[in-house]
């Protein structure tokens, strides 16, 4: 999908702010010019294509939002939004460690398929120049706004998109203390639905278990350590996904004692026969070059293509212990 395959149809915005005692709601759409167009797309589309959304469906359809999703009619956008921001408010007056924010519930389609994005834009902090005259005296000052939206560049971390033909939901959410203890909120008690992990944290469990393992049974051997970040980022690179089968058969093989450990951790998750797929070229980009630190403080930075070409980098290991890199066809080098 491509930013501008998302259509926005109507939207309107409600401020749930419990430290004024009650939520605001709005009774008019609000007017899509081009820049709160531009606004409202580039969060949806930065939700769709992240790494960070968990795929998620309605778990009791007795629950309050899949009633209203299943009798949502566009039409009636302005009095089923202040239904469903009056649900919200409610959670978050009874839960003060919830942040306030405003709350957008915008219609969208891409293609033939309709959506509903729901928005929490968390208030920000920021100071601001404000200009007045006195007296004939010119003041610049500076003072704190305490309730700005986050910026068209920045990522929510706290929104839903629900498909309104299917009704499967994409969010993304953040823990709050519930009662005592950190809790996603926004799935258990707002949306009521049963979510999955999402593609960043399969691929960084699946990461750590086999870290986990190759620490275990190599130590701190440098060549393991560089093989984890070789092995994944060619696995990702060949197949567009990160199979943990392969994954654990080019790095443990026949090493039957180290591939049921390495099972054993994914299991936990439900993990041992995953495939990730990965969209955003971020949550993959730290496979693409070794990072490397010597104990003397030299940083060497090695795109993986280079690493993995002997004829380019070579490690040699030195009877005395110590290593050396040798990095040869060097044609010419840039100062920076």
């Amino acid at each position: 999908m491509e930013r501008d395959d998302i259509i926005i149809r109507n939207a309107i915005v409600h401020i749930l702010d419990s430290t004024i005692g009650m939520p605001v709601f709005s009774d008019q759409l609000l007017e899509l010019g081009p820049d709160l167009n531009d606004f409202l797309r580039g969060h949806i589309y930065k939700i769709a294509v992240s790494d960070d959304k968990k795929h998620c469906c309605f778990n009791d359809e007795e629950g309050f939002l899949y009633k209203c999703m299943k009798s949502f009619r566009e039409e009636d956008i302005i009095p089923a939004s202040q239904e469903i921001s009056g649900f919200l408010y409610t959670i978050m007056n009874q839960n003060i460690t919830i942040p306030p924010g405003d709350f957008f519930v915008v219609t969208y389609q891409t293609g033939s398929i309709p959506y509903l994005a729901l928005l929490k834009m968390n208030y920000k902090e920021t100071y601001i120049h404000y200009a007045y005259s006195q007296e004939g005296v010119n003041y610049n000052d500076i003072i704190k706004q305490k309730v700005t939206l986050p910026s068209e560049g920045a990522r929510l971390s706290e929104a839903v998109l629900i498909n309104l033909q299917d009704f499967t939901l994409q969010l993304v959410e953040r823990k709050y203390e519930i009662n005592g203890v950190k809790a996603n909120y926004l799935s258990a008690m707002f949306l009521q639905c049963a979510t999955e992990l999402s593609q960043k944290s399969k691929l960084n469990i699946i990461t750590k278990a086999v870290e986990q393992v190759q620490e275990k049974y190599y130590g701190d051997d440098f060549d393991k350590a560089m093989e984890i970040k070789s092995v994944i980022h060619e696995e990702f690179t060949n197949q567009g996904a990160i199979s943990v089968e392969n994954v654990s058969e080019k790095l443990f093989g026949e090493q039957a004692e180290m591939k049921e450990e390495f099972n054993e951790k994914l299991k936990k998750y439900n993990l041992e026969t995953e495939e990730v797929k990965p969209v955003n070229k971020q949550t993959t980009k730290k496979f693409e070059k070794q990072y490397l630190t010597t104990d003397t403080g030299i940083e060497i930075n090695i795109p993986m293509d280079q690493y993995n070409d002997k004829n380019n980098v070579e490690f040699i290991n030195n009877p005395d212990g110590t290593i050396s890199v040798l990095i040869k066809n060097i044609n010419s080098i840039t100062s920076k």
